[in-house]
This record gives structure tokens, sequence and C-alpha cells, in this order.
């Protein structure tokens, strides 16, 4: 092997590590936090539809099932359903009525849809990021490009 084959070989085993190591990382991270903030969204959209039923239902009191953990449920009857405890983050809880809660729950469902454009938007850059480096190391290797119908989606 020549010391030209060598440093060409170092530097292709340099980016395919900072491909595993760095880039797919990353990318695995912000996909995750973008999954918790749609789930956090599920969750408003949920507590949305309860309200509404309560407000449709008119009546004051409600009966309904707690869950406890493990799903193990008890029935719950509560005299007076006309102001809620919404978590509102770090641990709190705040007492709203329904129309306040329903204001809430619009607020942070929106604050939450616009967050998790922007970590499409990054996740979609780290993509490109690999795609970019991929072709680097092909160019690097003296590779052809490969026919579209052979590609694949990098992640």
């Amino acid at each position: 092997m020549t010391t030209g084959k060598k440093n060409i070989d170092q530097k292709v085993l340099q980016y395919e590590t900072f491909i595993n190591e760095v880039l797919k990382r990353d990318l695995q991270k912000v996909l995750e936090q973008r999954d918790d903030v749609y789930e956090k969204i599920a969750q408003y959209l949920q507590l949305k539809n309860t309200i509404e039923t309560i407000q449709d239902s008119g009546s004051s009191d409600l009966k309904t099932e707690v869950d406890l953990g493990c799903n193990f449920y008890v029935q719950a009857h509560v005299p007076d359903a006309s102001k809620i405890f919404v978590a509102v983050g770090y641990g709190f809880f705040v007492e709203f009525t329904h129309a306040e809660a329903l204001k809430f729950i619009e607020k942070k469902t929106s604050q939450l849809t616009a967050y998790s454009e922007v970590l499409t938007k990054d996740s979609a850059k780290i993509k490109a990021n690999i795609r970019m480096v991929l072709e680097g190391l092909r160019e690097l290797q003296g590779l052809t490009d490969l026919p579209e119908a052979r590609r694949r989606e990098v992640l």
C-alpha cells in the first residue's frame, strides 16, 4: 500500500466514525425530542377533548376512573368539576376554569407545534449533513453514483 492509499483509508475511517458517532447520534436525539413533543401535544389534545365533554354534559359533578399506575383504576366522584388543575411544566399545576384551560391548551399546543417544526428542520439538516459526508466519502474513494433505483434513505 502506498502512503496516499493509507491516507485515503484513514480519512475514510475518520469520516465514517464522524457519521456514526456524531451525526447519527445527534439525529437520534433530535428525533427523540420531537417524539416527546408530539406526545405532549397528544396529551393536551386529550385534555381538551375531556374538558369539552365535561362542558357538553352540563353536569357539575363527575364520575370517573383514575389510573393509580400499572393499569390499576379506582372509581372517583368529583362533586364540583367546574375547575381543573393543569400541569404547566416543571412540576407546577395551575387551577383553571374550563374556558381558561381551553385557552391555555390552545396556546401551549401552538407553541409545541412550532417547536416540533424546528426539530423537524433540525433533523432534515442533520440528514443533509450525513448525505453530504457520504457523498464526500464516495468521491474520496472514487466510487461512481448509484442509480436512483438503488439509493435508499439514510435514516
